[in-house]
């Protein structure tokens, strides 16, 4: 694992500091996961949010209810508008940084895949891991 974990936007404006991951990552197959990110899933990797600080540029945001129920916000490059992090009220103290935002990567191992009832047949990652469909299940930690 890196030293110190960054990730940044594909125009460099955004640059974070993430700390280190408080739990695998995950790949989620949910539609809200699959308009953010433009691709068939997203990987979200969870951190602390007291370690997680923005080092430059401008995020914007947005707030939507997910089929779960949680409020989840997005944040993104204003300037080119690369998905960056989130967050939700229903986990506090975590941020969800997105693994292709992630400037070194080589440590993300997805552990589980979440919401696939939403999953797109024409996309099977991680074909070996659990599999949920819907969240993951709190026993299932």
């Amino acid at each position: 694992m890196p030293k110190e974990i960054t990730a940044s936007c594909l125009c460099g404006a955004v640059t974070i500091a993430c700390g280190e991951p408080v739990g695998p990552g995950a790949y989620c197959h949910c539609a809200d996961c699959r308009k953010a990110t433009g691709s068939a899933f997203g990987v979200n990797i969870p951190f602390d949010a007291a370690e997680f600080r923005v080092l430059s540029g401008e995020t914007g945001s947005f707030t939507k209810i997910a089929d779960s129920g949680n409020e989840l916000t997005r944040f993104f490059c204003l300037n080119c508008g690369s998905p960056l992090y989130g967050s939700s009220p229903q986990h506090p103290g975590r941020v969800y940084v997105r693994a292709g935002a992630l400037d070194e990567s080589s440590f993300v191992r997805p552990a589980y895949q979440s919401w696939c009832q939403s999953r797109v047949d024409w996309s099977v990652p991680g074909k070996d891991l659990p599999a949920y469909p819907k969240g993951k299940p709190k026993q299932a930690d």
